[in-house]
């Protein structure tokens, strides 16, 4: 299965909340290796959300469906 990039979150702990709304929906997805560097706490680097190249375009379209629902602060 090839994995490609659906996103890329501005730092860990965006990606972890972004990877778990595309997993609700039913899509695999996991966070880019070597993106995350865990013994050292939280990434502030990017980090890039990888689902299967066949799920894709609906990972897309859920998160961007989900951010676009999010209230304003």
């Amino acid at each position: 299965m090839k994995f490609v990039t659906i996103a890329t979150a501005p730092d860990q702990l965006t990606a972890e909340i972004w990877r778990e709304i595309v997993r609700q929906a039913g899509i695999t997805c996991e966070l880019g290796p070597g993106d995350v560097t865990s013994f050292l706490g939280l990434s502030q680097l990017p980090v890039r959300l990888m689902t299967s190249e066949a799920d894709a375009d609906n990972a897309r379209s859920v998160l961007a469906s989900a951010l676009s629902e999010r209230p304003e602060p």
